[in-house]
């Protein structure tokens, strides 16, 4: 990924470059001039404790950020999985075996929140966030 180096900033997002959200959200950040990490969770899958930390930073709860229409998703009961705090570990675990589950593109700011960007408004939040840190 070149043309990055400028820039020392924490946002890093999250991308499966198949995914046209994910491109849509990459060419904003790069129209706006933002210096920024790309993270291809599908090749470097988060581990349980980077998922945590990402769900706090999001204040969000796996089942918020899971792809509950996904063929994987039906394979690991997730449909009938309670969505209560006794079974967040195993939610988290589901997405740590199955990143392709992780609702995309998630972008981190500096000032230590993220945010799920699937729209232009939630990228440009993001953007804020870290101009703002």
């Amino acid at each position: 990924m070149g043309g990055h180096g400028g820039t020392v900033d924490g946002m890093e997002i999250w991308i499966n470059p198949a995914c046209s959200k994910c491109r849509g959200a990459l060419g904003l950040l790069d129209a706006e001039g933002a210096g920024y990490t790309v993270r291809r969770y599908l090749d470097e899958v988060p581990t349980e404790q980077e998922l945590r930390e990402l769900l706090d930073r999001l204040g969000l709860e796996p089942w918020d950020i899971t792809r509950t229409g996904e063929p994987d998703a039906e394979e690991l009961g997730l449909a009938s999985l309670a969505r209560e705090p006794a079974e967040r570990e195993r939610w988290i675990a589901a997405l740590a075996r199955r990143p392709r589950l992780i609702q995309r593109p998630i972008i981190t700011a500096d000032d230590g929140s993220a945010v799920v960007a699937r729209s232009e408004e939630a990228v440009r939040e993001a953007l804020e966030r870290s101009r703002g840190a």
